[in-house]
């Protein structure tokens, strides 16, 4: 089958590859009908996530039919289901609390996870064999784990783009205004207005945010979260704590969202010793945002952290955190929890999650669609791709 295939860094190919089959009685295949590329992708492209080996199939936003199942699935062939980027068991005690992205039993590497973190984390497609080295699903066909756990089988007359999201973006943005505890007359404040930053701010609207204000310095993206209702601020244009204290009458937001991640950019000094400590292979991770976040939060409020981090961070205002009491909610998003409440404000046409969709684009040209998504050309926000 085809795929897409990490070579290196900023090095994928569509390779040729054997077709998945079933390992676990609880598998299943699925044959890819959409994918997409993620902003996560990317930090495996740009080389900063650790243990990704050459040859591993990429993507953890995919969907399809399924077409062979182990005798303890719980799926049909032909049934059509979107499949979660993380992979739960079901079973274990993190999972029964609904805690699904730090699940004790998905992970085959947990010994190497263990050795870093301190405990296992769940395993994810298509993302480092530090989760698991399971193959991802920016391919043709692609072998689900846990099939009777984790899958959601999607309802007549739904389009793929209608639902792709669910696999990762549409919940992480959700959790991640969930995990500010948006209060009637709240502001949120949002750095980054990538696809994940685009959902958190409809979601945040959701779930009763007064205001909504959106961080970033690409025109399109700007655009496109003002027309999901949030103010927006060009951090490379104005003062961005001065300006959030003036909108908020010098309180700041109540509540702030990090949905860039580890290599976050920025025009301070801060950004610049990011920069060089990451060059110089001294740390994995540019915590520009976190600052930012800590000095402009109101006392009391929340910091939500849904973009990834993967190592060591320092230069961190932790004492001005303490001083503010601020909390602190973040981690990859339990996916499966969500998906009910969420497929159902979609089809109650509460949200429409195509608008994120700027790019449509077959798998044979998924190269050039990372270097176009990576370098933001073309006016590139979200890209899907069919086999």
């Amino acid at each position: 089958m085809k795929a897409v295939v990490w070579h290196g860094k900023h090095d994928v190919r569509v390779d040729e590859v054997p077709d998945p089959k079933i390992v676990n009685s609880r598998d299943a295949i699925l044959k890819i009908t959409t994918t997409a590329i993620c902003g996560s992708d990317l930090h495996l492209y740009d080389g900063v996530i650790m243990t990704m080996e050459r040859g591993d199939v990429l993507g953890h936003e995919f969907m399809g039919e399924v077409v062979e199942v182990g005798k303890d699935s719980n799926l049909q062939k032909g049934d059509r289901v979107i499949v979660p980027f993380n992979i739960a068991c079901g079973n274990c005690h993190y999972c029964k609390k609904q805690l699904f992205s730090v699940c004790d039993n998905s992970n085959p590497n947990a010994v190497l996870n263990e050795k870093i973190y301190g405990y296992p984390t769940a395993g994810l497609y298509g993302f480092s064999h530090l989760y698991g080295g399971y193959n991802g699903g920016q391919a043709e066909y692609v072998r689900v784990a846990y099939s009777d756990v984790n899958p959601l089988k999607i309802p007549e007359g739904m389009t793929d783009e209608q639902v792709l999201f669910l696999t990762d973006i549409f919940p992480t943005g959700f959790m991640a205004a969930e995990n500010c505890n948006i209060q009637p007359g709240d502001t949120v404040a949002i750095w980054g207005a990538g696809p994940v930053g685009q959902f958190a701010i409809r979601s945040a609207y959701l779930l009763g945010a007064k205001d909504v204000i959106s961080i970033d310095n690409i025109p399109d993206r700007l655009d496109m979260a003002r027309e999901g209702g949030a103010r927006t601020l060009n951090f490379d244009t104005v003062n961005v704590l001065q300006e959030l204290k003036e909108m908020t009458g010098g309180r700041g937001p109540d509540s702030c969202i990090d949905a860039v991640g580890m290599e976050a950019h920025g025009t301070d000094l801060g950004n610049v010793y990011d920069y060089t400590k990451q060059a110089l292979r001294m740390s994995a991770d540019r915590p520009n945002v976190l600052r930012q976040m800590i000095l402009a939060c109101a006392k009391a409020g929340t910091l939500s952290v849904p973009g990834v981090y993967a190592g060591m961070i320092d230069k961190i205002p932790f004492g001005i955190a303490f001083g503010k009491g601020l909390t602190w909610k973040m981690g990859q998003t339990h996916v499966q929890k969500y998906l009910p409440r969420l497929l159902k404000h979609i089809q109650d046409g509460d949200i429409d999650p195509t608008f994120v969709i700027t790019h449509r684009l077959s798998l044979k040209d998924a190269p050039q669609a990372y270097e176009t998504f990576k370098h933001k050309r073309d006016n590139c926000i979200k890209v899907v791709m069919t086999p």
